[in-house]
């Protein structure tokens, strides 16, 4: 029973259950769980009422620029084992072109009749035609930084998920990167459609500010996630035997960084045995020439045969937001395994021009990334642990632990094992500033 929601769930159907029994007893439990949560939030409301006349809500209250401001962050609540999903979300709500975008887009209502108004209970047989991931997720982040509450239920976009991305059905613990990857995907494949007979490339080019050199396609037209995300990877192989070099430009939306297997032994930050791995380390193995090993054999056109190569990437076109995912689990014969290193990150100035195709070509400016927010994994393995997330917010870094959201400082993000890194071109962010 999804206490949240009030339905059922059954594993072995992989579906919610709607049909109640003759005697209504499914309703009945829904009625207590819902008199239960109208109990539970007349309370916590009281309690707030005496938090707001007692001097310890200045704990909650903060000095900025000589002024009291309010903490005004929303954690979201954990519908089981959503952790993962709620780390994602708290990271991208504070991406803030790319965020803005969504919450000026307008509303839908997708019920209506009957059914306005009326808890649905989403269950695969009524098919995906009537969800919107894109209205969830503008309804969602709407719903973050508002102040209104202190913890948000983000059960109706989970629902939109379990429809239309079958791999994140139930309450395992998943991948964050995964769902990101789904996620991100998607949206850009729902917002290449009409909206309200308005097509979204119009509402881009209106809302967004994004000029049509800024924009990257993938899998069709280009929306507000690959204008955002979107950058130009260029793959070099070259044939060992014959010489002949093949090249070809493969867009994308994150970029999956090996830690390299010297620091793989080196757990915390303060381990004295040997150099640090940093961030720049990882990006230096991403790109780096490589020889392919046997089962990688190049098809080369010339010798009319798979050959021994080397492969190496070039960043030919830098995203306004780069994600970076360290890859913390790998296979070995039986379990997926979690790379523990620490791995140090800047918080500012993160210089990509050496890793660009023409770097000649680019500003003084254009190269450098600020850290908006990181996605952190504790634990040992991708199917069990626990996920948070750190993010600046108008000048302040904030740590998202499910429904907890707590101030923190700079020292102790730099401490954090990073799992997924968020930085956003300097350029960028001072232009949406602007907006």
């Amino acid at each position: 029973m999804d206490c949240s929601s009030y339905s059922t769930y059954c594993y072995r159907c992989d579906d919610f259950v709607v049909n109640d029994t003759k005697l209504g007893l499914v309703q009945k439990v829904r009625e207590h769980l819902q008199n239960l949560e109208n109990s539970a939030f007349t309370t916590d409301r009281h309690r707030k009422r005496k938090l707001l006349e007692n001097s310890s809500l200045n704990s909650k209250l903060l000095k900025v620029n000589g002024s009291t401001t309010a903490l005004c962050a929303t954690g979201l609540r954990n519908l089981g084992n959503t952790c993962f999903m709620n780390a994602i979300l708290q990271s991208l709500s504070n991406i803030q072109q790319f965020c803005c975008y969504f919450k000026e887009l307008p509303a839908v209502e997708l019920r209506n009749g009957k059914t306005a108004g009326r808890r649905t209970y989403h269950t695969r047989s009524q098919g995906d035609n009537n969800v919107s991931l894109v209205e969830e997720f503008r309804k969602t982040l709407c719903a973050l930084w508002q102040g209104s509450q202190t913890a948000f239920s983000p059960e109706s976009l989970f629902y939109v998920v379990w429809k239309i991305m079958p791999n994140f059905r139930g309450y395992q613990q998943q991948d964050a990167h995964e769902f990101m990857r789904y996620l991100l995907d998607h949206l850009h494949l729902e917002l290449q459609g009409g909206f309200n007979g308005v097509s979204r490339s119009v509402i881009l080019q209106e809302n967004s500010g994004l000029s049509a050199s800024n924009k990257c396609c993938i899998n069709g037209a280009s929306t507000v996630v690959t204008a955002i995300f979107g950058g130009i990877l260029q793959n070099e192989v070259n044939c060992l035997i014959c010489g002949t070099e093949s090249r070809k430009f493969d867009p994308f939306l994150d970029l999956s960084l090996d830690i390299p297997s010297q620091f793989r032994n080196k757990r915390t930050k303060n381990q004295e045995n040997g150099p640090i791995c940093t961030l720049r380390d990882c990006l230096r193995s991403f790109t780096d020439l490589e020889e392919l090993d046997e089962t990688e054999l190049y098809m080369c056109h010339k010798c009319k045969k798979k050959q021994k190569s080397t492969k190496k990437f070039w960043i030919q076109k830098l995203p306004k937001v780069l994600c970076l995912h360290l890859k913390r689990f790998h296979w070995t014969e039986y379990l997926r395994n979690k790379v523990d290193t620490y791995v140090e990150f800047p918080l500012r100035g993160l210089d990509m021009k050496c890793f660009l195709l023409e770097p000649e070509n680019s500003g003084p400016e254009s190269c450098l990334y600020d850290l908006a927010a990181v996605v952190v994994h504790h634990g040992s393995g991708v199917g069990s642990g626990h996920y948070t997330a750190y993010a600046t917010h108008e000048g302040r870094w904030f740590h998202f632990n499910d429904s907890t959201v707590t101030l923190t400082d700079e020292e102790t993000v730099v401490k954090a094992k990073a799992y997924i890194l968020f930085y956003v071109d300097r350029q960028a962010k001072s232009g949406s500033d602007k907006l």
